[in-house]
């Protein structure tokens, strides 16, 4: 039995909460009284409630997130019904803004902002009896470098089974609309040597796998060299992700990110639009030269695993300008590029242009955009199914030699347009489509315009990249058996991005 039940329902198994190893670190003399509970999305939200209430809390406080608000929704329904004693606190980015699109009127609590200190605070008054917070609890920031770092409250099931999360500072000094960092433009960082010590500490009880949720790692340079030099001394494999902006990479930065082995460094680089017009719309500030300057040199000088965002659905961006951008970045890097679509979310200063652009959202998590003044609805259809195959086609790095035949001409968002609509007309889907299955899809859509020998050449020769699989069946039927195909042995833990790096 605990009085108190931190919990969310993580995207992945992989994935760890951070927020709710903060809340638990810092309830001072009711920790003992405390359990993390973690589960996973689309899991039968029955059986979640079922565990939870097995432990007889008092106190359920339960992160809230884009991914997860429809599920939690449900699940404090249920517990309601189930045991309307029990008090549910909820927090988290998904309620700490108006409006509130999934209903939490049955919860008994809302902490609206950094919930360390006021958490605390609500158990204690609830498990005192002298609780007299309103519903809705406008939570001030925290002093960043008092509260109790959460660090070792990671479990050893944690370090070997899960991405371990870590941040050295908060906020983001940009103030692009579409994102709720842009809430808070003054960072608060943690002392270099203070944060480094905790990751020390994780180091030398296995942790290899670390994710920075600092939206801007490389802003400040002095605290970004310290970090990676770090990582650099150490001689085992490690797997670092980090948030870079695109256009702040000086020498010295350069210089340290060039050390790093293949499969240790992973860039998630936030570009969403080249169109200068289109950023200036959105309050975001792009430096186009060195941002090209900058993935040239990530792709051709380091072995660093990039992920670049480009977005659809901009206040005032077309699909001609949206594909304008893909097929530029196609020639300035060899990442994954992530095509999103836009969200809404509450907090952000997205709907001052609704009425300008004719913006419209849905209702529902996660908000996504149905149409503008520019990308009917039907077009944005089209290309939510153009970003699913593009991640499950290009992304994967399954077919990297079959698109780079299928991009000869330069014009990749045209080509992979006709790819996907045609896809979606063949396959009536954009799931659950099997690797062998996608390979006679693309061999028939391509052998249209090219040589069908080298189009079942070039898929073979893709698909025959990870050691122990098998040639695909309708390719038996084309090629001679007695080709000679090399399989390289490719971790899985990688394998994405060991595909896409050769």
């Amino acid at each position: 039995m605990k009085n108190i039940i931190l919990t969310t329902l993580n995207s992945r198994f992989s994935h760890s909460s951070l927020g709710l190893r903060y809340l638990y670190a810092n309830l001072r003399e009711l920790k003992p009284q405390a359990e993390i509970l973690e589960f996973v999305i689309n899991s039968s939200v029955q059986t979640i409630a079922e565990q939870i209430l097995d432990k007889k809390p008092k106190i359920i406080g339960i992160a809230v997130y884009i991914w997860n608000a429809f599920d939690v929704g449900e699940l404090v329904k249920i517990i309601k019904k189930v045991s309307p004693e029990t008090i549910i606190v909820v927090g988290g980015p998904e309620v700490s803004f108006t409006p509130r699109r999934v209903n939490f009127d049955v919860v008994d609590y809302i902490i609206s902002g950094e919930g360390e200190d006021s958490f605390y605070t609500l158990c204690k008054e609830i498990l005192d009896g002298t609780c007299t917070q309103p519903k809705v609890i406008f939570s001030p920031k925290v002093d960043f470098e008092k509260i109790a770092l959460p660090y070792d409250d990671y479990t050893d099931f944690d370090i070997k089974n899960r991405h371990i999360y870590v941040e050295n500072a908060r906020g983001c000094p940009f103030e692009c609309e579409f994102c709720l960092s842009s809430i808070e433009t003054k960072m608060r960082y943690l002392d270099v040597d203070i944060f480094l010590n905790e990751i020390d500490k994780l180091w030398n009880r296995g942790a290899r796998n670390f994710k920075f949720i600092d939206r801007t790692f490389n802003i400040k340079i002095s605290y970004a060299k310290a970090i990676l030099d770090y990582f650099l001394a150490k001689q085992e494999d490690y797997f670092l992700h980090f948030e870079v902006i695109p256009d702040n990479f000086p020498e010295e930065l350069r210089g340290l990110i060039k050390q790093f082995k293949p499969g240790c460094l992973q860039l998630e680089v936030g570009i969403q639009t080249l169109n200068l017009d289109v950023a200036k719309e959105i309050h975001r500030n792009l430096k186009i030269d060195k941002i090209k300057d900058n993935l040239k040199f990530l792709s051709q000088e380091t072995h660093a695993h990039m992920h670049i965002d480009l977005i659809i659905g901009l206040p005032s961006e077309d699909i001609e300008s949206f594909g304008r951008n893909l097929n530029q970045l196609y020639t300035l890097s060899t990442g994954e590029i992530q095509v999103g679509i836009l969200k809404k979310l509450s907090g952000t200063t997205l709907d001052r242009h609704d009425k300008v652009y004719g913006m419209v959202y849905n209702d529902s998590p996660p908000y996504d955009i149905l149409k503008n003044d520019l990308i009917s609805f039907s077009l944005m259809q089209d290309m939510k199914r153009f970003a699913r195959f593009w991640d499950i086609i290009y992304n994967s790095g399954n077919f990297q030699k079959t698109t780079a035949l299928l991009f000869e001409d330069g014009k990749v968002f045209e080509n992979f347009y006709a790819l996907s609509k045609w896809l979606y007309k063949r396959s009536e889907s954009t799931y659950k489509i099997s690797l062998d299955r996608m390979a006679e899809f693309l061999y028939e859509f391509m052998s249209s315009k090219h040589e069908k020998e080298l189009i079942a050449n070039t898929i073979l020769e893709d698909v025959m990249k990870v050691g122990g699989r098998n040639i695909p069946p309708f390719l038996k039927k084309i090629i001679p058996q007695n080709n000679d195909f090399t399989q390289k042995d490719v971790s899985k833990a990688n394998k994405r991005q060991q595909l896409r790096s050769e």
